[in-house]
């Protein structure tokens, strides 16, 4: 009997201390990824005047994105039966989610011209995980003006839009924002372990990331009901803000979903954070250095 009890307990001894394990790396890789970041934010502000000028130049950069839908505005009233308050909610939105997700995870897009040159190797040989030193690379502070573009641009959409504001919408905005960082940041990860195998991949992750924040500044209703399908179950960016911003808004779904699909966003992210983390571990230990 007590042979039976030891034999049963031994294999969860051995999954708690796998999860330990895995619990320490986790920890050992924020604290290495916080680390790499405030030397990259140090060397950043030795140069005050510079830095000043890459966050302004980002500001206008990313302003006139925003500026090509005012111009649109000039001639129509409605958007795909969108105003322009409802459509400067999706543009914030989006923009907001996605250049959050680029300063804190933007340079996985290098991991292709890395694996090239076999800088890759470097980091392999260090005692911290290659991820964090990967998120962490050059970190970007100038897109501080990016997110500040969106945040203001969102802040005069929730001040303008015809909403009937309730406690429930209102936490609906924050949810949405941070959903949106994840599920980019998700993208981020599945991109960059698809270029172990594709090692000149970065323009196809850009056009998930990057060219998915375009796409979703502007309303579902312009778009074909086959694209929209497919950034709803294929690769489902539609939840960063069109599924949830529809619910906000009042608005029948385009695929006549049922209204609780737009409370699905967190568990979406999370779901796409599983699949990243699992692709960049398989990619990662099928790694076999420059040489193979």
């Amino acid at each position: 009997m007590a042979d039976g009890v030891l034999e049963t307990a031994a294999p969860r001894t051995e999954r708690a201390a796998d999860a330990g394990g895995r619990w320490a790396v986790v920890v050992h890789g924020l604290r290495t990824y916080r680390l790499l970041v405030w030397m990259w934010i140090r060397a950043t502000l030795a140069y005050r005047a510079s830095f000043a000028m890459t966050v302004v130049g980002n500001f206008a950069a990313t302003a006139l994105d925003f500026v090509a839908l005012l111009l649109m505005f000039s001639r129509v009233d409605v958007l795909g039966g969108f105003t322009l308050p409802e459509v400067a909610l999706l543009y914030g939105l989006a923009g907001t989610s996605m250049n959050l997700a680029d300063l804190l995870m933007g340079s996985m897009d290098r991991l292709g011209s890395r694996i090239r040159d076999g800088s890759l190797d470097t980091l392999l040989l260090r005692p911290v995980p290659v991820f964090a030193q990967l998120a962490a690379d050059r970190f970007a502070l100038r897109r501080l003006g990016g997110i500040t573009q969106a945040v203001l641009v969102l802040g005069w959409a929730l001040a303008h839009v015809d909403v009937a504001w309730s406690v429930g919408r209102v936490l609906m905005v924050p949810v949405m924002v941070l959903t949106g960082t994840a599920i980019f940041a998700a993208v981020f990860t599945a991109g960059a372990a698809f270029q172990f195998w594709a090692q000149d991949a970065a323009e196809v992750q850009n056009s998930f990331t990057y060219g998915g924040k375009a796409m979703l500044q502007y309303p579902p209703t312009v778009f074909a009901q086959d694209l929209v399908r497919g950034v709803v179950f294929v690769v489902p960016l539609a939840f960063v803000n069109w599924v949830p911003a529809l619910w906000l808004l009042g608005r029948p779904e385009p695929l006549g979903l049922p209204p609780w699909v737009a409370f699905l966003g967190p568990v979406v992210a999370a779901l796409l954070c599983a699949v990243g983390g699992l692709l960049w571990r398989r990619a990662l230990a099928a790694y076999r250095s420059t040489g193979s």
